[in-house]
C-alpha cells in the first residue's frame, strides 16, 4: 500500500496525514473485495524495514492507527463476513497492539468469507529464513529427514502454511518492485501496477486491476493449449 507519504507531501501535510487517509482506503478496498466474493485479500501493511528503519514517532503513530484500525472495523469486518488473519514477526509489535490483533482474529475466526491477512513487521526474506531454521532445527531433532526436503516442506514452515499463492499482486503509488513481499508466494503472481497513490486507491482502480487481470494468459513455467513444441 504505497504512497501514503508522498500523497500527503503532496498536499502540503504531514506524512501522519496520509496514512490515516490510507486507512480509509483500506475499509473501502476490503469492503469491495468481500463484496466481489474473492477469497483472499493480503495487505503489506508494516515491513520489517519499515518498522525498524522509519523514525520512531511515525512508527508509534503507525502502531496508533493500526490498534483503532483493529477496533473501529470490527463490525465492518463481522458485517462483511471477513476473517481477519496475521503474518510476519507478530510477537515483536508493542503489546497493546497485539492483544487487539489476537482479539479481532479470535471475534472474525468464525467468519467464511473473504480472508484478510495483514502483513505486519513481515519480511519475505525473513519468512524464507525463518522457515530454513524451523526445518533445520527439526532435522537436527530427529522429525525431518533431510533428503525429503522439498518445496512443500518449505511451504509447511511458513508463517501460515494455510495461505495460498498469490494470483494478483497490485503495487499503488507507480512502484515496480515486490519490495520483499511474499516472495515465496508470488512466485507465479501477476503484477499490476498504478500511479495511483494508496489513499486515493478505490473500487474503479480495484475493477481496472481485476480486469487486467483476468485478460492475462497465465503459463506457470509451460505452454499454452496449442502453443508450438
Amino acid at each position: 500500500m504505497d504512497g501514503n507519504g508522498r500523497w500527503a507531501n503532496e498536499r502540503g501535510e504531514e506524512r501522519r496525514r496520509g496514512h490515516a487517509a490510507g486507512v480509509n482506503a483500506v475499509r473501502d478496498i476490503v469492503t469491495e473485495c468481500a463484496r466481489a466474493k474473492l477469497p483472499w485479500l493480503s495487505l503489506y501493511a508494516l515491513s520489517t524495514e519499515n518498522y525498524r528503519a522509519r523514525p520512531r514517532f511515525e512508527v508509534m503513530w503507525l502502531m496508533v492507527l493500526l490498534k483503532k484500525f483493529l477496533i473501529d472495523e470490527r463490525p465492518t469486518l463481522m458485517e462483511n463476513d471477513v476473517r481477519l488473519r496475521s503474518t510476519g514477526r507478530i510477537d515483536e509489535l508493542p503489546a497493546a497492539v497485539v492483544k487487539e490483533l489476537r482479539k479481532t482474529e479470535a471475534l472474525t475466526a468464525g467468519n467464511r468469507g473473504m480472508t484478510l491477512v495483514l502483513a505486519l513487521n513481515y519480511g519475505g526474506r525473513r519468512e524464507i529464513a525463518d522457515a530454513a531454521r524451523a526445518i533445520a532445527e527439526a532435522a537436527i531433532a530427529g522429525k525431518i529427514d533431510p533428503a525429503v526436503v522439498d518445496e512443500a516442506t518449505v511451504g509447511r514452515h511458513l508463517y501460515d502454511p494455510t495461505m495460498p499463492d498469490v494470483d494478483l499482486l497490485v503495487r499503488t503509488a507507480g512502484e515496480l518492485r515486490v519490495s520483499n513481499f511474499l516472495l515465496w508466494q508470488i512466485s507465479y503472481a501477476e503484477i499490476w501496477s498504478t500511479p495511483i497513490c494508496w489513499p486515493d486507491f478505490r473500487k474503479p482502480h480495484l475493477v481496472e486491476a481485476l480486469a487486467a487481470y483476468a485478460g492475462r494468459r497465465r503459463k506457470f513455467g509451460g505452454l499454452l493449449p496449442g502453443a508450438g513444441r
